[in-house]
């Protein structure tokens, strides 16, 4: 069953895109699509509300760059986040995704894209976090995190959603910890009462239950991906790509097939929170 509708899904987007191709590339024929892909979700499918479908990938010094746009195409992203991009090599769009923004402090950085079609953007933000000591000798990491706001073109909802890098392994866990808990007060930021979804590379790959404690305790939940995400590596192998959220409902996190990178992407497809209203305040810049 769930083949069946996830390639009638696949043949319905696809009609849906040749049927309105004649409009171009503007808001009006973007919207229209937002709106079919709903509906699909919301008559076909039976769900409460559309699906959020958002991929994380560390792209190992942007070695797995040129995966990009299948992934994006294959998977019928909504949003893309990436980790350890060249941000002066990141094109404006990737297949039906646009670049939100990245991040200018360090050459390999943090990247958002976005589907138009489904997401008025309202501003993005980066966000420079607590220093590890690879971080001030051996390669400083000036940002460690980027948010981008945005607001469903058919429901009205808002959210926010943001790329994650963490201190590497040489870092200890308490210093990760801190980078957490930082990144989630400064998205907490860009708006009073937003669904947030932050993904990204947390390299912690141990410890992960006293991790989900903490991350519980400041209010986000945390959810880990079905496979590992990372195994170059006999002793550091395990889940080091994650997910946390704030108003919404994981309903599944799924490790993607090997590529270019010593990271696996994950796929994460979420549901707006059963309390969550769309929120009338005004975006901020």
């Amino acid at each position: 069953m769930r083949f069946q509708q996830s390639r009638l899904r696949r043949d319905f987007l696809s009609h849906a895109r040749s049927g309105i191709a004649f409009a171009g590339r503007f808001n009006a024929a973007d919207r229209q699509i937002g709106r079919l892909r709903n509906w699909f979700h919301l008559t076909i499918l039976g769900r409460g509300t559309p699906l959020i479908r958002v991929i994380s990938y560390n792209l190992r010094k942007h070695q797995a760059s040129g995966e990009l746009v299948d992934l994006a195409r294959d998977f019928e992203i909504d949003a893309l986040c990436l980790q350890e991009c060249d941000t002066s090599d990141l094109p404006d769009t990737v297949g039906p995704l646009h670049l939100a923004d990245a991040t200018r402090g360090n050459r390999l950085g943090l990247a958002i894209y976005y589907r138009q079609d489904r997401f008025t953007a309202h501003g993005t933000r980066t966000f420079a976090l607590k220093k590890s000591l690879h971080d001030m000798v051996l390669a400083p990491a000036h940002e460690r995190l980027i948010g981008t706001r945005v607001r469903d073109n058919e429901t009205d909802h808002e959210l926010v959603i943001a790329s994650f890098h963490a201190a590497p392994l040489t870092a200890t866990n308490s210093l990760r910890r801190n980078q957490i808990h930082a990144a989630h007060a400064e998205l907490l930021g860009m708006g009073t009462g937003l669904m947030t979804l932050m993904v990204g590379d947390f390299n912690y790959p141990f410890f992960t239950k006293s991790l989900t404690e903490h991350v519980k305790n400041s209010g986000y939940e945390l959810s880990l991906s079905d496979r590992r995400t990372y195994t170059r590596y006999k002793v550091f192998k395990g889940h080091f790509d994650f997910a946390t959220s704030l108003g919404l409902n994981i309903e599944k996190v799924e490790t993607l097939p090997r590529g270019a990178s010593d990271h696996l992407p994950i796929l994460v497809s979420a549901e707006y929170g059963q309390e969550s209203t769309p929120t009338q305040e005004t975006p901020s810049s």
